[in-house]
């Protein structure tokens, strides 16, 4: 079954709400009319009314059944302000700043997501990554246990015979810029839940690098072999190597060369990779080239789902992002 079609169906069996702060992108508002049409999420819009129907109508989109807010004018915003104000009085917070600041559509929805009345939040279409986030560590906070807030791809490859069919894990490719190797441990850790959560197999984690066992040697190497190190002393339950090249990762019979007797090597679909160039190099390569569906970054740690979209997505993109957020707040 193809992955977004699986993770549809799971987000069928409790179906969750989700907010898109981003109704004025035509690009949202389509998505928003497949998750409603194939009914695994209920959606509510963020924005003005009748701008949003008029567009709706303009392409020919149903969005009846959203649920359709203007933060200028609900009757919310007076006590999310308020309650905005408590949370972050600590902080600087006037009651004025907050009476301002959830009029926009970013922090509405956070407000929303924190005070139960939506599931997830899903933004980034419009918005950059430090404007999604941002609002979501200030309001939600990070889950409890969390050591550090990461992000993630879901990779889905047509027709490729490595990891289960095609599907592989990328961290972090959008959030973390140069992790240390005790962060690589932590994101590692992360993306493999991720990758459980999301496929229910085992994953497999290749902590990727320029080297495979020893053939380079410099900082950048040390960095990946600490943290391999310290994944595996944190984390024992873990099926991790490193450090590994990306073709001793996933390719069987290089790893048969490059690192023989690896419990991973040549079978990894949880990839790690050493800072975020690499990551984000490493994603759109794929994506591009492979023509790839790639639905993030998806964010790991924060205390309720909020997701990140690559400004460049499709609204096919967006409503799997949906429908994956809806996923994670099943769980």
């Amino acid at each position: 079954m193809d992955f977004i079609e699986g993770i549809k169906i799971r987000a069928k069996q409790d179906k969750k709400t989700i907010v898109l702060p981003e109704a004025s992108d035509i690009r949202v508002l389509e998505a928003a009319r497949t998750a409603l049409k194939e009914d695994y999420a209920n959606i509510i819009l963020l924005g003005n009314k009748e701008q949003v129907l008029d567009m709706a109508k303009e392409n020919g989109l149903d969005l009846s059944k959203a649920t359709i807010i203007d933060p200028k004018t609900s009757e919310k915003t007076d006590e999310y302000a308020e309650a905005l104000y408590e949370l972050r009085k600590n902080k600087g917070m006037t009651e004025e700043k907050a009476k301002a600041t959830v009029l926009d559509e970013v922090y509405f929805g956070m407000m929303m997501v924190k005070q139960g009345e939506a599931d997830g939040l899903v933004s980034g279409a419009i918005h950059s990554t430090s404007d999604t986030l941002r609002p979501a560590l200030q309001i939600l906070k990070t889950a409890p246990g969390t050591k550090l807030v990461s992000a993630f791809f879901a990779m889905v490859v047509p027709h490729c015979k490595y990891s289960e069919d095609g599907v592989f894990v990328f961290g972090d490719c959008g959030l973390n810029p140069n992790p240390t190797a005790e962060e690589l441990a932590e994101i590692a850790k992360s993306s493999s839940e991720s990758y459980e959560r999301l496929t229910g197999k085992k994953s497999k984690i290749a902590m990727l690098s320029y080297s495979t066992k020893g053939s380079a040697k410099s900082e950048l190497v040390d960095k990946v072999i600490e943290a391999t190190n310290i994944a595996k002393n944190n984390y024992p339950e873990l099926e991790i190597d490193g450090e590994l090249q990306l073709d001793a990762a996933i390719v069987p019979e290089v790893a048969k060369s490059k690192a023989p007797g690896s419990n991973v090597a040549g079978e990894a679909n949880t990839l790690i990779f050493p800072d975020l160039d690499a990551g984000n190099i490493g994603y759109k390569l794929v994506q591009r080239l492979a023509n790839a569906e790639a639905y993030g970054p998806l964010c790991q740690g924060i205390a309720k789902p909020v997701n990140d979209l690559s400004r460049g997505c499709s609204s096919k993109d967006i409503a799997g992002v949906i429908a994956i957020t809806a996923v994670q707040a099943q769980m």
